[in-house]
């Protein structure tokens, strides 16, 4: 029998022969750590801003998720830098009214220099605006600080009086009832939040699906560890027995259409009412949206949310109103003080 002529192997084509590589013995192979490594492609570094060479590529002002992560990051390194100072975002126009306040509580050492913040940075965002400083029964100079910045500011800058310390909430209830405007915004009086940083939470109210409410959530959080515990407890509670899924719903950087607030009331009057807001807001039909906003480390004063009288209050406002929703929704939902109606509040 004759075998049909085989093919030139490839090793033979040249006219000479290439050794094999040695076989491996059966069920043995080559450990990873022992290999050569593999040579890696080494990619032209072109020159940062450059896309092709001659042709310059600006970052974009209304630019993408990755432009606002580097930008998150930046703010992250400054943070932890304690570096104070004031942080412009990016913002796609003005507003044409905007009503900004804030609580103050034995804050005589932060009070002018957010005011000065807000003074220099308002007039960026919104064609009509005034500041409004809520004083919760202050004992230091804060009441006499809040009276001459009205003085030295008239139009601008008004001060509202509680006679004694009736709580964050009642702080709150005052400064959303005394806002004059559309847009009300308000951060603490703690400058732990950056007035420019508003533009981000004006930039996401614009959005096509047009929020009701934009809640800021902390993206590092600059507090002590005690707050930062109770603050994932207390948003898990929310999460678990009222449904809402707002990721830090004690976030002091809200901004609200003061239409939303129309007819709306709310009970607590302690560091519950942020809480007992959103969940008011959210049974009445109203939209929710967040942003993430920057928070810087307090520099000056001493915070009170973790005290252990504020803390029992609000757990005491919260499962009152877990109680009331369980045995009567709709008349809990429509208890409480009227939230553009403040109460013991002077001017």
């Amino acid at each position: 029998m004759v075998r049909p002529a085989r093919r030139a192997s490839a090793t033979r084509r040249h006219g000479r022969r290439r050794p094999h590589p040695p076989r491996r013995a059966p069920g043995r192979h080559t450990r990873r750590d022992r290999r050569p490594p593999r040579p890696r492609p080494r990619l032209r570094r072109r020159p940062r801003g450059q896309r092709d060479a001659g042709h310059h590529r600006p970052v974009r002002v209304d630019a993408g998720p990755r432009h606002r992560r580097h930008t998150v990051a930046r703010q992250r390194s400054r943070s932890r830098r304690g570096d104070t100072a004031v942080t412009a975002v990016p913002q796609p126009g003005r507003v044409a009214r905007l009503s900004y306040f804030f609580p103050a509580h034995n804050e005589e050492a932060n009070l002018r220099p957010l005011v000065d913040e807000a003074l220099a940075t308002l007039p960026a965002l919104a064609d009509r605006w005034e500041i409004v400083i809520v004083d919760d029964g202050s004992r230091d100079t804060t009441p006499a600080i809040a009276d001459e910045l009205a003085a030295a500011n008239p139009g601008l800058v008004r001060a509202v009086h509680h006679p004694t310390n009736l709580g964050y909430g009642a702080a709150l209830r005052s400064g959303l009832g005394a806002a004059r405007y559309d847009l009300v915004a308000f951060t603490d009086g703690d400058r732990q939040f950056r007035v420019a940083d508003l533009s981000r939470l004006l930039e996401r109210l614009a959005a096509p699906d047009h929020p009701d409410v934009v809640v800021g959530y902390r993206i590092r959080r600059a507090d002590p560890v005690v707050r930062a515990v109770y603050a994932r407890l207390y948003r898990l509670a929310n999460r678990i027995f009222f449904g809402l899924t707002i990721r830090d719903v004690d976030c002091a950087c809200k901004l609200f259409r003061r239409e939303a607030l129309d007819g709306l009331r709310v009970e607590s009057g302690g560091a519950f009412f942020s809480a007992e807001l959103l969940i008011k807001l959210h049974a009445s039909g109203r939209t929710l949206a967040e942003v993430g906003i920057p928070h810087y480390p307090r520099t000056a004063g001493s915070p009170t949310g973790a005290k252990p009288s504020v803390v029992w209050r609000a757990v005491r406002d919260f499962w009152s109103l877990r109680l009331r929703l369980w045995a009567a929704p709709k008349r809990a939902l429509g208890r409480g003080v009227p939230i553009l109606e403040p109460e013991a509040a002077t001017s």
